[in-house]
């Protein structure tokens, strides 16, 4: 076999981890493994690169393992590191970004070294890949250096999209379009300018945080449509789920013939009712999301990071480890409903680690740090702040940049389908994707541990085709 991997960021090192699994691999002649990366930071992708150190993982250890399987994995690799970066309200290690890169970096290392002692030959190749076609039996990639290479296996692991600008602002003066990495386009933002962050989500929440460690004295309003800010992590609780889990969805599906919405509203009722939670007041936090004022409610949510009740702790479970898969098999009808609440998933799916909302929460209070929910345009022309920072998310599914030309290649060519909803979906079995390029995924980004499983699920596959292609001696 000879397998290239497109993109050397989170969801490479979960596939080369998992291929490296000596209790996986079938008993065959091993082949080649090509990563192409045009990155200098080969391994860590784009939101683990060097960076301040109050960029911070915005998930506890426990679901941070890119081992799909072994939720111990990344707090074995951190080990008494994780005292020096407790957030003191969740009682868990929350660590810099750059520091979780250094995990991705090791485990990488650890798993190209497994590999070679299995008979591979890995190679790092650090060109961007610009297109691909049949070549017989065979792919060939090309790279934009112009040089071809040749592969029985292609895996797409190229990451998140890149940021939108929605309102126009590339090549503005004091605009910002992709604040990322943050020590270094900070640098540019005066330390008594007013600043103007658009949008409410984690990116958001990151700017914040880091323009008030670098002590600056300007204003900071967030502008968005919504003004909704992302649910506060709660302390986690020993409880495994029972019936929202991807086997009741099946049972589900199996019985009925289809999953519905409602069907799912019943699963988390019956969840509630075995773990204490309060499935009627969820509701109502959940339906005034997007009303109550973002001050009040993240002030609620400081104050319910140890609530006993399980039920906002279950959705957000589920969201990353049913949803995707619950998702598939939801008539469109169900899938149209769940889009309209589209601000509220997120906020509930990809809450901020309660260090960062403490600062948030100490900045409203002092009022250096406004929210200003609605017109964004309109907002922007009445305060004409000196700086402008685009913390707009791509949506999921999206193409970055760096892959267009090979997405569109994929799909001139047949090997692949662009999905309609976004994303692409593999039409030769020799073509994969692992991570939030995946066709056919909620409107919820991919976490770690779905693209862990992601990978997980393509090692096996692709061990399956080598164990084909070469029969057991």
């Amino acid at each position: 076999m000879d397998l290239a991997v497109v993109g050397g960021g989170a969801a490479a090192v979960a596939l080369l981890d998992a291929l490296a699994d000596p209790t996986a691999a079938p008993r065959s002649a091993p082949g080649t493994i090509r990563v192409f990366e045009p990155s200098p930071h080969l391994w860590r992708g784009r939101p683990y690169g060097p960076d301040l150190d109050v960029v911070r993982v915005n998930v506890p250890p426990g679901i941070s393992s890119i081992r799909h399987g072994d939720t111990g994995h990344y707090a074995d690799w951190l080990g008494e590191r994780a005292a020096d970066h407790i957030d003191p309200l969740l009682g868990l290690p929350v660590v810099p970004r750059a520091l979780y890169g250094e995990y991705l970096t090791h485990t990488a290392e650890k798993a190209v070294a497994a590999l070679a002692e299995q008979g591979w030959d890995v190679e790092v190749v650090a060109e961007r890949v610009t297109g691909a076609d049949r070549r017989g039996s065979r792919l060939a990639l090309r790279t934009a250096d112009g040089q071809e290479y040749v592969a029985t296996h292609v895996v797409l692991c190229v990451g998140t999209g890149s940021p939108p600008d929605p309102y126009g602002l590339t090549g503005t003066p004091g605009h910002i379009a992709d604040p990322y990495p943050l020590a270094a386009t900070l640098d540019r933002v005066p330390a008594r300018s007013d600043v103007a962050v658009i949008g409410s989500g984690l990116t958001a929440v990151d700017v914040v945080v880091a323009l008030a460690s670098r002590g600056h004295e300007g204003r900071i309003s967030l502008l968005s449509r919504t003004g909704v800010l992302p649910y506060v992590w709660q302390r986690p609780v020993a409880r495994r789920p029972r019936h929202l889990t991807a086997e009741g969805v099946a049972e589900l599906h199996a019985e009925r013939g289809t999953v519905t919405l409602d069907a799912l509203t019943d699963l988390l009722r019956a969840e509630l009712a075995d773990g204490h939670g309060d499935f009627e007041a969820l509701g109502e936090e959940l339906r005034t999301t997007t009303t109550t004022d973002p001050v009040r409610r993240l002030r609620q949510q400081l104050d319910a990071v140890a609530d006993p009740r399980v039920g906002r702790r279950v959705l957000q479970s589920a969201a990353h480890a049913v949803g995707p898969y619950a998702w598939r098999l939801l008539p469109e009808a169900d899938r149209a409903r769940l889009r309209r609440h589209l601000r509220t998933a997120a906020a509930v799916a990809s809450p901020m680690v309660p260090v960062n909302a403490s600062v948030l929460m100490r900045l409203l209070d002092a009022g250096r740090l406004t929210i200003a929910p609605g017109d964004v345009r309109r907002t922007l022309r009445a305060e004409a702040p000196g700086t402008v920072i685009n913390a707009v998310n791509p949506p999921p599914q999206s193409i970055p940049a760096g892959a267009r030309d090979l997405v569109a290649s994929l799909a001139d060519t047949g090997l692949g389908t662009l999905h309609p909803a976004g994303g692409l979906l593999p039409a030769d079995p020799r073509v994969h994707v692992v991570g939030d390029l995946a066709a056919g995924g909620s409107f919820i980004a991919a976490s770690i541990p779905g693209v862990a499983a992601q990978a997980s699920r393509t090692a096996q596959a692709l061990h399956a085709a080598q164990a084909l292609r070469t029969p057991l001696s």
